[in-house]
């Protein structure tokens, strides 16, 4: 099988009003807020509010700026994926890219440090709302040996000492 167009002459939009791109954002978004991440922002980050609004709301930026990046964002002007046909309907308080760019423009070291702290505490709501390793909790009991034996035998051809 072959593609019948040169991939440069290709070009998927998704600017149908009633069209969802990403839809598979939806229940990130939900496991996010379950897990208290845009709490967890509004408590820990602190920026100042400059005239322009840059620092305001840091929660809606941090979330918008996390699930572009699940959406494939490498950029800031890629952030404009979250904007289109009808995700407006799925999430609220997408901000403009530009407004995302002057937020990250503006952090110094500090404001890192407060993302980090955000993201230890965000681990353990996530390990728990996402039970990754059923049974986990169970202890079990593993006997290492490590004992070395000189083998020999028909059956242990080539072998010369085996744990």
């Amino acid at each position: 099988m072959q593609s019948s167009h040169a991939p440069a002459a290709v070009l998927s939009a998704f600017d149908d009003p009633t069209l969802v791109a990403y839809g598979s954002l939806e229940p990130l978004v939900r496991l996010a807020e379950r897990c208290g991440l845009p709490s967890l922002i509004a408590e820990r980050v602190r920026m100042p509010v400059t005239a322009d609004g840059v620092g305001a709301f840091p929660a809606a930026k941090v979330m918008a700026l996390v699930t572009g990046m699940v959406a494939g964002a490498d950029s800031i002007a890629d952030m404009d994926r979250l904007r289109h046909g009808a995700m407006e309907r799925l999430f609220g308080g997408v901000r403009a890219p530009s407004t995302l760019g002057s937020f990250l423009r503006a952090f110094t070291h500090g404001h890192v440090k407060q993302l980090h702290a955000v993201a230890r505490r965000l681990l353990p709501q996530l390990a728990s709302h996402t039970p990754l390793l059923p049974g986990a909790a169970t202890v079990a009991y593993l006997d290492i040996d490590e004992t070395i034996r000189r083998t020999h035998g028909y059956a242990k051809q080539g072998a010369g000492y085996k744990h």
